[in-house]
C-alpha cells in the first residue's frame, strides 16, 4: 500500500522543533542575530519520482534525472528519490491522488489522461497534469528475418508478421501502423499474435518473417534476434508516416542510431511514443525549474547515464510528445535559454 505524503516539509520541520524544543520565532531570531556568517543552507525538500519496474528503462531514466538534481542539492535543497512502480498508468493515478510529485509516463497515456479519454474516461480529464520534458523514444520498430526479402515497409505485404498478443501495446501500435498504410489483414500471409518473449526465437526459427514492436533502444529482444539469425531493422518513413505524426499529438519522429545493433550499420528512421516526465500544477514552479535546469546544465553527463539517451537533443526533448501543457517551471527555463 502506497503511503500518501502530506506536506512532507512541514512534517519534517515539526519533528525537528519537537526534538530540539525550538520554535519558528526561535529559528528566526537565531538566523537574524549573526551578521557576517554564511547563510544557512536551504531547507530540504523531498521530490518523489515514479518510474517503472526495476528491470525496465523507466527506473534508470528516473534515476538519471534524480542524479542530476542531487548533484546540486546543496544549492537548492531538493533531494530527489525514485520509486519503482508498475509504469505509466500507475504513475498517472498516483500523480492524480498526490502520492507522487513527478513521474515518467508514455506520451500516449499522458495525452489520454489529460484529455480524459480511453482508460481515463471514467475519471475525467486530468486538467492539472503538466508536461516537463520528453526522455527516450519508444519507436515502432520493424525487425525482419534476413532471408525474408524485406527491405522497406511495402515489402511486408504478403508476409507473415507477428503483432503481439491482443490488448498489448505492441498489438495496438502494430494495428495503427497497418491501418495508417491502408492495409488490412487480407494483405498478409498471416498476422500472428505471439508474446514478446517468444518472438525473437520464433523469427529465427522461421515461424514468421518479421515482427512489429514499439520499444526503447537498445532492446534485449531485438539483440537476441540480431545475434541469433542476423535480423535487420526496417526504415519507417514516407508521406503516410509524416501525416500520421502530424495528426497524432503523442507520436514523434526518432532515429535508431547507426550501429545500435550488429549488422545494422545505418541509422534507421522510426516514429512512435516517447517516455515523458510529468507533474501537476500542485508542484511548485521553482522545484520544476530546478529539475529541468539540472538536466540541461549537466546534459552530457545525463546522456551518458543510459544508452537510450545517447541521441537526445534539447530541441527534441521539449517538443513533440509533450501533449499536456508545459509546467510553468519548465517553460520558465526554456524561455531563459531562448528555446521557447
Amino acid at each position: 500500500m502506497r503511503m500518501i505524503r502530506i506536506n512532507t516539509i512541514a512534517a519534517a520541520g515539526l519533528a525537528i522543533c519537537l526534538l530540539f524544543g525550538t520554535t519558528r520565532s526561535d529559528a528566526a531570531d537565531s538566523e537574524s542575530g549573526s551578521e557576517g556568517q554564511d547563510p544557512a543552507p536551504p531547507a530540504e525538500q523531498i521530490l518523489f519520482v515514479g518510474t517503472g519496474p526495476v528491470v525496465g528503462v523507466y527506473f534508470p531514466a528516473g534515476g538519471a534525472v534524480c542524479s542530476m538534481v542531487n548533484r546540486e542539492r546543496a544549492l537548492h535543497g531538493i533531494r530527489c528519490t525514485v520509486e519503482s512502480t508498475e509504469g505509466s498508468i500507475d504513475n498517472l493515478a498516483a500523480l492524480r491522488s498526490g502520492d507522487l510529485d513527478m513521474a515518467v509516463t508514455q506520451s500516449d497515456w499522458q495525452y489520454y489522461a489529460y484529455e480524459g479519454k480511453a482508460l481515463f474516461e471514467e475519471d475525467g480529464a486530468f486538467e492539472e497534469l503538466r508536461s516537463i520534458l520528453t526522455l527516450h523514444g519508444e519507436p515502432i520498430t520493424v525487425v525482419a528475418h534476413p532471408d525474408a526479402d524485406i527491405e522497406t515497409l511495402p515489402d511486408l505485404v504478403g508476409k507473415r508478421i507477428n503483432i503481439g498478443v491482443p490488448g498489448s501495446g505492441q498489438h495496438v501500435m502494430a494495428e495503427t501502423l497497418i491501418e495508417t498504410l491502408g492495409w488490412t489483414s487480407e494483405d498478409f500471409a498471416a498476422l500472428l499474435e505471439i508474446e514478446v518473449n517468444e518472438q525473437s526465437r520464433g523469427l529465427c526459427a522461421g515461424a514468421f518473417d518479421a515482427f512489429i514492436l514499439p520499444v526503447g533502444h537498445p532492446n534485449g529482444a531485438i539483440q537476441e534476434a540480431v545475434r541469433g539469425c542476423g535480423a535487420v531493422l526496417i526504415d519507417l518513413s514516407g508521406a503516410e508516416i509524416d501525416q500520421l505524426i502530424e495528426d497524432t499529438p503523442y507520436f514523434a519522429k526518432t532515429v535508431i542510431p547507426a550501429g545500435t545493433y550488429p549488422g545494422n550499420p545505418d541509422a534507421i528512421a522510426a516514429f512512435g511514443v516517447k517516455a515523458t516526465l510529468v507533474a501537476t500544477t500542485r508542484l511548485s514552479e521553482e522545484m520544476v525549474y530546478q529539475v529541468v535546469k539540472a538536466v540541461f546544465e549537466n546534459f552530457d553527463h545525463f546522456k551518458a547515464m543510459h544508452p537510450a539517451f545517447a541521441g537526445l537533443t534539447p530541441e527534441e526533448m521539449i517538443g513533440a510528445g509533450n501533449s499536456a501543457p508545459l509546467h510553468p517551471g519548465a517553460l520558465r527555463y526554456y524561455k531563459e535559454r531562448g528555446w521557447r
